[in-house]
């Protein structure tokens, strides 16, 4: 029995019982020989005490009562160290599988009331077919105790079976409808209707236990403020588990805690006028709400003058009611910063069911830029591609940014492009981005295969005009040295050239 504080469970609190079977002789000889040596007397006890809460020829809830019926029955005192033994006696039958204990949040009365949901003990077959039960045993009675017990609880095959074992056997029993013909003509729309509100069936889906990590309906109304106005809201998502899992999809993508959700679901606009849930609005002010957080804890960082990582560790209950697998033949390869830190399956199932915020900073273990940021949640609320789309996209754009040559590529304008084509192409599922990113990829290794084979390159179809070779003189060294004499001949004759000149002048 999970509890943070015992003042959440007195002698005060309301209870009541469930079951929905009844002990047989078989049943009460396990709880005497088989459980009782596990869990002790007291519990044992304790379990027959909610048994009786219930007529014996009947099956379902008891009446509401307080806890004190436990106390004064048990020979408890209704003080703290009786609501501990209490709890422990409770905790001993819940870790053997013979109760499960539930508590839901009253709003009109401010307050918890338990159930004591009791369980079947196992039959000798299932008890020593399940290894820790088994090993409990043996740790409380010993080995040859509990080999002597389920001989004891056995009965044997006769001899003549067991002297053949290889006999043929073969069923004759006959069906339903070798026997009985229903008149399947007539349907009696009274009769199923009766039937289902009288049902004796228990409504699992009423009460399915949340996640440890997510919020349940209780966590939420306790912080509510109780004037305002969308109270009537909020108190509908009781038995609403619909929308009770969208909010918990927008609490786990956007990181938002118990106080930061009630603080949304009091603004205007966050529910609709039937009710429900507005995703769109409600996804617009966590995102704000998530930017304005990281800034201040940007600023606070760069106050302190101190490195702290954002890196969150994944969480075991999926945002989504469901976790979705990948086919092998959709595998995209590790990055190779991941390599060392997950698998392929790993790193897939990641991408696959992750939300987009947090696989940024898994790949930025520091803090996210602004500008990667900005692109993606546009992208996300103005383009409306579906999540494991976005994650793909990011995949395919780090492989463009680790691969080198396109980091001048990474831009707005690039992205937004990519995206573009996505909306065009119907790339709605994971499969599909798989796909695109491959057929992309496939486009890039034919136009580097083609402008490889020569050095001319084309703009607009139109080849470039290479410049002509300009043949550029250059010295002879090989060239015979002047002699003093005809160097001074060479003068005399350009001195005689001269003179003519000024004569014909």
């Amino acid at each position: 029995m999970h509890l943070k504080s015992l003042l959440h469970f007195t002698e005060n609190h309301r209870y009541c019982v469930y079951r929905d079977f009844c002990l047989s002789s078989l049943d009460s000889k396990m709880l005497s020989s088989v459980y009782q040596p596990m869990v002790g007397a007291f519990a044992i006890s304790l379990y027959h005490l909610l048994f009786q809460q219930i007529p014996i020829e009947k099956l379902g809830y008891s009446s509401l009562e307080q806890q004190r019926r436990l106390f004064l029955t048990l020979g408890l005192e209704p003080s703290e160290k009786g609501r501990r033994f209490l709890i422990e006696q409770a905790s001993l039958l819940e870790a053997v599988g013979l109760l499960q204990t539930c508590r839901m949040y009253m709003p009109e009365h401010e307050d918890y009331v338990y159930e004591y949901e009791l369980q079947q003990p196992l039959s000798p077959a299932e008890f020593f077919n399940t290894q820790h039960l088994t090993l409990l045993l043996r740790d409380k009675i010993g080995k040859f105790a509990v080999l002597a017990l389920r001989e004891e609880l056995w009965a044997r095959e006769p001899e003549e079976f067991a002297v053949s074992p290889g006999g043929h056997k073969e069923n004759i029993s006959l069906a339903f409808y070798d026997i009985f013909e229903l008149n399947t003509h007539v349907i009696d729309y009274e009769l199923e209707q009766a039937l289902s509100e009288v049902s004796t069936t228990r409504q699992h889906g009423v009460r399915t236990s949340a996640d440890d990590n997510a919020l349940n309906y209780a966590d939420i109304i306790l912080r509510f403020p109780k004037d305002s106005v969308n109270r009537a809201h909020v108190e509908k998502l009781r038995f609403n588990h619909e929308q009770m899992g969208i909010i918990n999809y927008v609490v786990n993508k956007y990181d938002l805690s118990v106080q930061d959700l009630c603080r949304l679901l009091d603004e205007d606009g966050v529910f609709a006028a039937d009710g429900g849930v507005n995703l769109d609005e409600l996804q617009r002010k966590a995102n704000l709400h998530f930017r304005q957080d990281k800034r201040r804890q940007e600023q606070r960082e760069v106050y302190a003058g101190k490195v702290v990582s954002f890196h969150q560790s994944e969480e075991s209950a999926d945002p989504a009611p469901q976790e979705h697998a990948v086919e092998m033949e959709f595998y995209v390869d590790v990055p190779v910063q991941f390599q060392s830190k997950c698998d392929v399956h790993q790193y897939n199932m990641m991408l696959r069911n992750e939300p987009y915020t947090r696989l940024l900073k898994t790949f930025f273990p520091g803090s996210v830029p602004d500008n990667f940021f900005d692109i993606f949640d546009k992208i996300d609320h103005s383009y409306k591609l579906p999540g494991e789309v976005i994650n793909v996209l990011i995949h395919y754009l780090m492989s463009l940014l680790t691969s080198g040559g396109n980091e001048q590529r990474i831009n707005r304008n690039f992205v937004e492009a990519i995206a573009s084509n996505m909306l065009l192409k119907q790339v709605n599922t994971y499969e599909k981005a798989v796909q695109y990113i491959r057929d992309q990829a496939k486009v890039k290794g034919k136009q580097a295969a083609a402008s490889g084979g020569g050095r001319t390159r084309t703009y607009g179809n139109k080849s470039a005009r290479l410049k002509p070779e300009i043949p550029i003189a250059q010295e002879n060294h090989a060239m015979d040295t002047v002699s003093e004499e005809e160097f001074e001949e060479m003068l005399r004759m350009a001195a005689e050239m001269q003179a003519s000149k000024k004569k014909g002048i």
